[in-house]
């Protein structure tokens, strides 16, 4: 999401934060090019109009004019604006369910956004994150098997599902929701109701009747963020009609503009509580507006990163992994694990963009052909590996090699690649255990107050650029990370 919001934007500051004072009309200039990215984005152009002014108001004092920063100092006047137009200091991914139980969690909107499938995202994080015992509810009469998916929804993740009734309405549906959450001492309640293609009154009607029996803490509205303005549109016509108190927008990970979670919160008021950032029931992001307004500026989310990363990493796993790596072991079996974790946290190109710095690198990985089946493919070689050979990876004479390609479905020269990219990490894993740092690593290392990590220079940058364009790996990494072409090809 926002990737060409993000890629427009950044070459504007870019310009900005290379030059020394700054003028006012460079200033107005500036603010004439994020203007038209903003549109280009599918922001509505009132909220376009109040953000520039605002910005612009405070982009011209005195305090920028004489920075000895004023490109640095404009881009976090930016960040600041992006961070209250998208809803400011909200608590990310908060619910109302700390009332008597059970509390109940509304869940509205067009046919077709995405409400069963989030039905089950949230009732999945409450399950498992709140660890609160969720009952799930379908008022989708009308859609043919909207019951049935819901049912086979909870199924997969352990949550109880409402028995169905055949021909009972919403609104006796919604009573007899409630009575079972009371006696099966639910926490929260979760009714999933009707939609639409399109606003209607009777859906509408139905909808507030339901609202009024259940008296829910929460009511969501679900919008697909791939449909822009119309979402926006539809978010105001529903809390015309329905007591919203936030929403949740799907499809975010199609979404390169971005246009409707920038809109929503400015027009509607209304918090945007969740992303839902892909089909996986897990792939559902608290919305958090730093860390938004972080991303759209190519300044990454860390954040965002370490809680993936300890949600899908196993911490005797990782202490295992951590003991093997100090004593310079590193098998085929620990990199497959690592590939595999890899795609559980979102794959390599969504671990990319959490990492700062890494959007402006975008056409290079683009180039290099990083995707998520090169990572998976890479997995079916090892898997079609026995035991002794993912030990020992020296026993792969040229039969073997052949026998592992047709077993994963690749060819020879993949099987190659994967073997010398293990090589290579164990060499460096050999000589970190031995207290050693390699290549680019140790360029990098010791060299800040306290012994930190630095960024490479500009020429660093344009020579590992170079290397990894060749195919050759980073200077002094691996030849080649999960994902990337690990030198040139082998047969």
């Amino acid at each position: 999401m926002f990737d060409t919001l993000q890629e427009r934007l950044s070459g504007v500051f870019d310009r900005l934060t290379g030059r020394g004072a700054l003028s006012e009309a460079d200033v107005d200039a500036a603010l004439r090019e994020v203007r038209v990215a903003l549109l280009e984005a599918d922001v509505a152009l009132p909220v376009v109009k109040d953000f520039i002014a605002k910005v612009r108001t405070e982009a011209v004092g005195e305090a920028v004019i004489r920075s000895i920063t004023p490109g640095q100092m404009i881009v976090k006047i930016v960040h600041d604006a992006l961070v209250d137009m998208l809803g400011g200091n909200d608590l990310p991914g908060l619910l109302r369910i700390d009332g008597e139980p059970p509390n109940v969690i509304m869940m509205a909107g067009l046919q077709g956004s995405g409400k069963t499938t989030t039905s089950g995202k949230i009732a999945l994080r409450l399950k498992s994150l709140e660890k609160k015992r969720v009952l799930m509810a379908s008022l989708d009469v009308r859609r043919p098997a909207a019951m049935e998916q819901l049912a086979v929804l909870g199924k997969s993740i352990g949550v109880d599902v409402l028995p169905i009734v055949v021909g009972q309405p919403p609104a006796e549906i919604t009573r007899r929701a409630i009575q079972a959450a009371r006696l099966g001492g639910h926490d929260v309640l979760i009714l999933d109701t009707a939609g639409r293609t399109t606003l209607d009154e009777q859906m509408m009607n139905e909808a507030a009747e339901i609202a009024k029996i259940a008296t829910p803490g929460e009511v969501l509205l679900v919008a697909d963020s791939l449909t822009g303005q119309d979402a926006v549109e539809t978010a105001k016509r529903f809390h015309e009609r329905l007591p919203l108190t936030g929403l949740v927008l799907t499809r975010a990970d199609g979404d390169g503009r971005g246009g409707a979670a920038l809109s929503m919160r400015a027009v509607t008021g209304l918090p945007i509580k969740f992303l839902g950032a892909g089909e996986k029931l897990e792939a559902l992001e608290a919305f958090d507006a730093r860390r938004v307004a972080g991303r759209i500026l190519g300044q990454g989310d860390i954040v965002s990163l370490v809680e993936k990363a300890a949600a899908n990493v196993d911490r005797d796993d990782a202490e295992k992994m951590a003991k093997k790596l100090s004593k310079g072991q590193f098998d085929l079996d620990d990199l497959e694990k690592q590939l595999g974790q890899m795609i559980a946290m979102g794959g390599l190109k969504g671990l990319m963009g959490m990492l700062p710095g890494v959007a402006k690198m975008k056409k290079q990985m683009e180039g290099a052909n990083l995707d998520d089946a090169q990572v998976r493919r890479q997995i079916a070689v090892i898997r079609s590996m026995t035991k002794a050979e993912k030990k020992k990876p020296d026993v792969l004479n040229a039969s073997r090699r052949k026998r592992i390609a047709k077993g994963a479905g690749v060819d020879v020269a993949d099987v190659n690649r994967l073997l010398k990219m293990h090589r290579n990490m164990a060499d460096m894993v050999k000589s970190m255990g031995k207290g050693k740092m390699p290549g680019a690593l140790a360029a990098m290392a010791g060299q800040q107050p306290g012994g930190g990590m630095r960024m490479p220079s500009p020429e660093q940058m344009k020579a590992m650029q170079a290397q990894m364009q060749s195919g050759g790996g980073l200077p002094g990494l691996p030849g080649g990370l999960p994902g990337l072409p690990g030198g040139k090809k082998e047969n």
